[in-house]
């Protein structure tokens, strides 16, 4: 198939996609908020309760990360952190893993993370929202409302290679073989 073949198919199969986020869009506006209880978690400046993460924004976006044994967590995370303002402007953002706040703290300095973190170790809170599995973590993203002194869960999803919340893979698609068996690390030569 030629080049402009191909790039024409590849237009309408992004023009696929985008009606399909449309619909997911509608499908999301029009879910039933599930309640959820109350936490207390663990951050580098002491307890935290789960309603004290929204600061002073409604909403709140817990990203479920499996801590820094997991490269590819670290890998959405330091996506994360370019686009932090950004979310942060619009809702509550916050990193959830099983880590310690010292060693969550060591970890983010390394990598000039700018986002806040919180532990969940010693709670049920990543099991609670379904991203522990026979004992071990799931990452993901949940998302919660606050409506008065009450807590809601309005979104959640989890995170694999080749998914919407990292650039990364996307970039990788652009190329004829993809990621061809690319796999993150911690730090790349050169």
């Amino acid at each position: 198939m030629t080049y402009k073949e191909t790039a024409k198919k590849l237009v309408d199969y992004r023009n696929q996609i985008a009606a399909l986020r449309e619909k997911m869009r509608e499908a999301q506006a029009a879910i039933e908020p599930e309640p959820v209880n109350e936490y207390a978690l663990a951050s580098a400046r002491g307890p935290v309760s789960l309603a004290d993460l929204f600061g002073d924004k409604d909403t709140l976006f817990i990203i479920h990360n499996m801590g820094q044994s997991c490269p590819y967590c670290t890998l959405w995370a330091d996506g994360f952190n370019g686009v932090y303002a950004h979310l942060s402007n619009r809702a509550a953002f916050v990193v959830s893993s099983p880590d310690t706040p010292d060693k969550q703290r060591a970890f983010a300095e390394s990598r000039g993370w700018k986002f806040p973190m919180v532990s969940h170790a010693g709670t049920s809170f990543a099991e609670d929202m379904g991203y522990r599995r026979n004992g071990g973590w799931m990452p993901g993203v949940s998302v919660f409302n606050r409506q008065g002194d009450k807590i809601f869960r309005v979104s959640d999803t989890t995170f694999e290679p080749g998914d919407a919340f990292c650039t990364v893979w996307h970039f990788f698609d652009l190329i004829p073989e993809g990621a061809a068996g690319w796999q993150p690390k911690y730090k790349y030569a050169g």
